[in-house]
């Protein structure tokens, strides 16, 4: 079972999502980490409600980003850490970090990237009058927010909406995708080819036996910390799917 850690800056809404998910049994994994750039994040007090583990360190205590990632990095390996899963993160990784973790880091931007990317995609979609946006997921490379998409939902900007409407809409869009890609990436169904992903289908089957072995505890060999490298079952979908 592949041990994840979530990385936070804020609410920790998305993350508290996904732990829901994996205590429900829909998603198999364990949260072995949840690391926080920000002391006061109130994604922490929910991490402890759920009884998860987490590291907080802070980006004025190191010297440069490279130091301050590299501490992350030994804490990921002290913790046998597999992948990684940004939730509201708001630090920008180092190229150091992004090279040794190639392909075991996920994102959620929320806007149809590659329109709006940045820290205020929803503002700047609102205030570009737009008629719909959307969520993406997909992974991290070096170019912020230009990662290979792994799924995309469309959300509509509704005649009457506010720029508080549109960001609850948005943000539940969030909580029904990301749950989906993480299930893909966690059952090896998704296959990084150039800038695109190609995605094969979970299948009942495979759902039910992976249910069965999380609720029996049994453990799977692990996978290296360097590298994620997906696994073709054959069938496809291509990337950047709008679900």
């Amino acid at each position: 079972m592949k041990r994840i850690a979530i990385f936070v800056s804020g609410s920790g809404t998305n993350m508290e999502n996904i732990a829901r998910h994996v205590k429900s049994g829909v998603l198999t994994c364990d949260i072995a980490l949840i690391v926080s750039d920000n002391p006061n994040a109130s994604a922490l007090k929910r991490a402890a409600n759920l009884g998860l583990e987490t590291f907080v360190i802070e980006r004025k205590d190191f010297k440069s980003k490279v130091d301050f990632d590299v501490k992350i990095m030994e804490k990921l390996k002290e913790k046998k850490i597999e992948a990684v899963i940004l939730a509201g993160y708001m630090r920008i990784l180092s190229p150091e970090f992004v090279r040794t973790w190639q392909w075991c880091v996920l994102n959620i931007h929320p806007s149809l990237l590659p329109k709006y990317p940045g820290a205020h995609a929803i503002r700047d979609v609102w205030e570009a009058k737009e008629k719909e946006t959307g969520v993406t997921v997909h992974f991290v490379t070096e170019d912020v927010d230009c990662g290979p998409i792994i799924l995309q939902r469309k959300v509509a900007i509704k005649p009457d909406d506010t720029l508080e409407t549109l960001e609850a809409r948005v943000h539940a869009a969030e909580y029904e995708l990301y749950p989906k890609a993480l299930e893909l990436f966690l059952a090896g169904k998704l296959k990084v080819t150039g800038k695109t992903v190609i995605a094969s289908p979970v299948r009942p089957a495979e759902r039910r036996i992976r249910r069965s072995v999380r609720r029996k505890g049994a453990k799977q060999s692990p996978r290296s910390l360097r590298r994620f490298t997906p696994r073709d079952d054959g069938g496809s979908a291509s990337g950047g799917v709008q679900q």
